[in-house]
């Protein structure tokens, strides 16, 4: 669904991304995981196109995305939450979800039915304020968001950041159920182990801007975390 070849990024004189290659199937969630500061959120701004790469090739499905704007990348199929969730305060969540609409493929005018059946609070909340939400509905308002779309990719960094339990729970089961009954692609960076081991079918590590490890969830052994994830 989204695959990545020999991409470099710079930032000023800094090599951030080095000849960086991976590949999210469809229907499966790829945890992309490391320390802080090999280049795991600039390389899914690379793929949002939100930072410019100087060398390689971003490919959604069969089209070359490498050279679109991240509107464009929206419109194509990505949906993309980022660290933080960026959710516009002022607004209503139902104005949150509706923000979307305008990149549809389909040009639809209504917040699909799934969204709310997903994330139930959204639609008991959806006449307050954005800004007024907890961190937990706050991020599942910015997946929502992302998932009126209709992408064939979800993107999506640290969802579980500064989160209560419960509600990164939830998330969790929704990634899965993205992906098992409707074949929705999700790229996710996370750091906590138990979450990813949950909810991904692949990893890749990176280090220093580059893909040190990678294979099926069930081989990321206790000799690779010790290596390269742990403090």
């Amino acid at each position: 669904m989204i695959q990545v070849s020999g991409v470099n990024q710079y930032y000023r004189q800094s090599h951030i991304l080095r000849d960086l290659e991976l590949e999210a199937q469809p229907g499966r969630c790829t945890c992309v995981m490391g320390r802080n500061g090999v280049g795991k959120t600039t390389l899914l701004k690379c793929i949002m196109g939100l930072l410019p790469i100087r060398s390689g090739r971003i490919l959604l499905g069969d089209r070359d995305i490498t050279r679109l704007s991240p509107e464009a990348r929206a419109r194509a199929g990505i949906g993309y939450v980022p660290q933080g969730r960026e959710i516009f305060p002022e607004l209503t969540v139902e104005e949150n979800l509706r923000v979307s609409l305008g990149a549809r493929a389909d040009r639809a005018r209504q917040i699909p039915d799934s969204i709310y059946a997903l994330f139930p609070v959204l639609k008991e909340m959806r006449g307050r304020r954005g800004g007024d939400l907890s961190g937990g509905q706050q991020q599942q308002l910015a997946i929502g968001r992302a998932l009126v779309l209709d992408p064939k990719l979800l993107i999506l960094d640290e969802p579980g950041e500064g989160i209560q339990p419960n509600i990164v729970r939830q998330i969790g089961d929704v990634i899965r159920q993205l992906n098992t009954e409707l074949g929705l692609s999700v790229l996710l960076v996370e750091q906590k182990l138990p979450f990813a081991r949950r909810v991904a079918n692949d990893f890749y590590i990176m280090e220093k801007g580059s893909v040190v490890a990678q294979g099926a969830i069930s081989e990321l052994s206790d000799e690779l975390v010790s290596r390269h994830l742990s403090v």
